[in-house]
Formats: C-alpha cells, structure tokens, sequence
C-alpha cells in the first residue's frame, strides 16, 4: 500500500465533494417543481459518499498499475472530471443555473467515460471502479434536465393559463 498516493487521491476527492457539502440544497431547491421519481435528500449524500470512496479508490488503483509515462493522460481526464464534478454543485445550488449545470455534468459524464476507457486499458478494476459512478452522474444529469424543464418561467406560465382558461 502506497500511502502518500493513497492520501493524494482521498484529498483531492475531498476537495471536491467539499463544494457539494458547502453548497447544499436549500429553501430555492424545497421550492422547485420536482418529478415524482427524485430520490429523497437522505439519499444523495449516502450515495455520493459511496461514490467518493470509489472514486478515490480509482485513481489510487490506475496510479499504482501504471508507470510514470502511462498516468499522464489518465490522470489529467481524471483531473478534469473530478473538477467538473466539484463546479456541478455551485453552479447549481449556489448560482441557481440549472442549465449551466446540466452543460456542466453532460460534459462531466464525457469525461468520466473517457477516464474508465483510459484507466481499463491499464487497469480494469480502477474502471469498473468508476462505473457506479457514471450511471449516478447519467441519472443525476437526468434530474437535472427534468428539474429544468419543470420550472422553466415559459413552461410555469402555459401551465397556469391553460388551468385557468
């Protein structure tokens, strides 16, 4: 067991699952209009903290099978991802920009893919690691998109004048 590895990547998880701790939903999430099928709050954190476990797991995985000249690539998609994973909770939470959001965990979940083919090719363990993770992100971006619509000022105000008319 390598441990300075080890230590780098629960850090820099860390880092990111920070943001999501530090933006949380509050009283504008209570109030948007949600589909039927949202999982309860409780939910999101147990979730995520698994997912935060693999992730971290991955990287360290991938990291100690590769040689030096192989984790370049690999770890600089991995980097990528796991910055827009710490931007979706800002943008949306904080910014209340659902749109820039869902553009934010679209591209997210394209770099999640390219970081389990990149890091199978060495390792396939460090990939099937991150695979939880890419379909939580494909249902979250789901979410977020559903959310978006459902409280579009656009969408709202047809609702409401054709309940009224």
């Amino acid at each position: 067991m390598n441990w300075p590895i080890l230590a780098i990547f629960i850090f820099a998880t860390l880092l990111a699952a920070a943001t999501g701790a530090y933006f949380r939903p509050g009283q504008w999430y209570r109030t948007l209009a949600k589909p039927a099928w949202t999982p309860p709050n409780w939910a999101f954190p147990v979730a995520w903290t698994i997912i935060y476990a693999m992730i971290a797991s991955a990287g360290y995985v991938f990291t100690v099978a590769a040689t030096p000249a192989e984790r370049v690539v690999p770890l600089t998609v991995f980097g990528i991802q796991l910055a827009l994973n710490a931007a979706w909770s800002p943008l949306f939470f904080g910014a209340h920009r659902m749109g820039w959001a869902l553009a934010d965990i679209l591209v997210m979940i394209v770099a999640i893919a390219a970081t389990i083919v990149l890091f199978t090719q060495i390792s396939p363990v460090s990939g099937a690691l991150l695979l939880p993770y890419l379909v939580w992100s494909a249902f979250a971006s789901y979410l977020n998109y559903t959310i978006l619509r459902l409280n579009d000022p656009r969408r709202r105000a047809a609702i409401r004048q054709s309940a009224a008319g």
